[in-house]
Formats: C-alpha cells, structure tokens, sequence
C-alpha cells in the first residue's frame, strides 16, 4: 500500500495549546478515507496540517516524498485540493466566478483562461446541481446552496488528493447522500478523499479507510468491517450502542441505544 500523503510523528498546537502529539498518519492512495471522533478531538487540526494550513511544531507532513512545508502553494494546490469547515466569500461575487478561482493554480503568466479551465467549471457546478445558480450572487444563497458552491470550487480544481472537512453541513438528507455519492464516484475514478464525517453511519457506509480518533490520538484505523464495535464506540464517544449489519450495504449500521423505551 502506498502513501503519497502522511503525517511523521506531528504535533499539533495552538499557540501554547497542545492538541496532538507525536501522531503518525498515513493516507492510503485511493481511498476515501473518513476521520470520525467526538467534538474537539483534532479531526479538523489533522485536516488543516495535511492541507498545511497549520504547521506542526514537531513532525512534519509529506507529500509526494517531499515535506509539504517545502512545496510552492501553487504546486501544493495543484495536487491536493481543500474544503475548510467554514468559507467566506468576497462580496458581491457570482456563483461562477467563485467556482472558477478553483482553476487559479493552474493559470501563469505564460497559461491564461482556457477552454479546458471553462470546462472544469461547467462540471464542477453540473455535478453539485448549481448549473442554474451561475449567475447568482454566492451572498444570496441559503447556506446548503453556498455549501455546494463551495464545493464545486474544490472539484473544479482538479486535484488528485481531496480533503473536506464536514463537507455535508447544511446540506439536507438527499443532498448529503449526493454528495456523497458524488464523492464515491470520484473516489473510483482514483481520486483519494479525505473527508472528516459526523454521522457514523455514513462514514461506514462509504469509506474504504476509516481513522477514529479521541483527544488528538488515534484509537482505531482499518475498514469499517474491521474496526467499528459496540466497544469502539463506547471508547471513542462514550455512548452505548448496538452494532447490526447495513441492510443495504452491508456495512455495520451503528444504533444508539440510549435512554430508549418502546411505545406501549
């Protein structure tokens, strides 16, 4: 198995606040991995120093051999692509001017604008549904819509390596399941995803990777089928559950169990 994204031995900080140390992670190529933990875990600190939007004091992020630190933006943005967990747009800025800034990294002074740039646009907004938004302003939209046009933005860039940090907030239920989808077909054509996910039972149910992670370590990586118990996820969420098998997928299908009683 091979790796063109890991983490060596990092840790993580805010200022003088610790949130992980000594952490190894490898990204398998491919896969669509999904990060899963409680509140506050280090899900999205681990995001942001993949993407290196956060330096680790100690450790260092490889990509493609190379510490990540090293690599010109441009060049790091051409091969890993990035959904933060929140965005704000310029003001007054249409939906498709904003799609088309996930082209920049591949533009230079001797490459302008071209028709493969207009086209990656065009799929980006087909494939997230906001063909019909082009024109409008990205400040009128509600914020399932924004979130989409987001994301068109990150797969108009082209990137072989996608990271997204809760990428279904504010989508409703048909739309987290299309994007979703979205993202696992992707993930076939040989795009690695790299997605922080809270809802369990989708994170089983499409990712090949799975890392669970509790105060800023790992506690458990592997296939759903091979790490999620009943046990895990008392450990990992201290919550009480049953494990059964998806009956769609197949895959385990995590259910609370609670303070539930059965209706008389």
């Amino acid at each position: 198995m091979t790796h063109r994204l890991h983490a060596d031995d990092v840790t993580l900080r805010y200022d003088e606040r610790t949130i992980s140390q000594g952490l190894t992670i490898a990204i398998p190529d491919a896969s669509f991995t999904v990060i899963v933990g409680p509140n506050a875990c280090g899900k999205s600190t681990l995001l942001r120093a993949l993407s290196r939007l956060l330096k680790p004091a100690k450790g260092q992020v490889i990509l493609d051999g190379q510490s990540i630190a090293t690599l010109p933006p441009r060049e790091t943005a051409r091969r890993l692509g990035l959904l933060p967990q929140s965005s704000v747009a310029p003001d007054g800025i249409t939906v498709a001017d904003l799609v088309a800034r996930g082209r920049y990294p591949h533009q230079s002074f001797l490459r302008q604008w071209s028709a493969d740039d207009e086209q990656a646009v065009m799929q980006a907004m087909e494939a997230t549904q906001i063909s019909a938004l082009a024109n409008r302003q990205v400040s009128e939209l509600s914020g399932g819509q924004r979130q989409r046009v987001w994301i068109a933005l990150v797969l108009a860039q082209e990137t072989p390596i996608l990271l997204l940090d809760e990428p279904t907030t504010f989508l409703d239920i048909a739309h987290q399941i299309e994007l979703l989808d979205l993202l696992a077909d992707l993930n076939r054509q040989g795009r690695t995803i790299v997605a922080v996910l809270h809802d369990l039972n989708h994170a089983c149910r499409y990712a090949s990777h799975m890392i669970a992670m509790r105060d800023g370590a790992v506690a458990a990586e592997g296939r759903p089928e091979e790490i999620v118990s009943e046990q895990l996820i008392d450990t990992v969420f201290g919550l009480k559950s049953m494990i059964i098998a998806d009956p769609v997928s197949g895959t385990p299908l995590i259910v609370p169990l609670g303070q539930y009683k059965a209706r008389d």
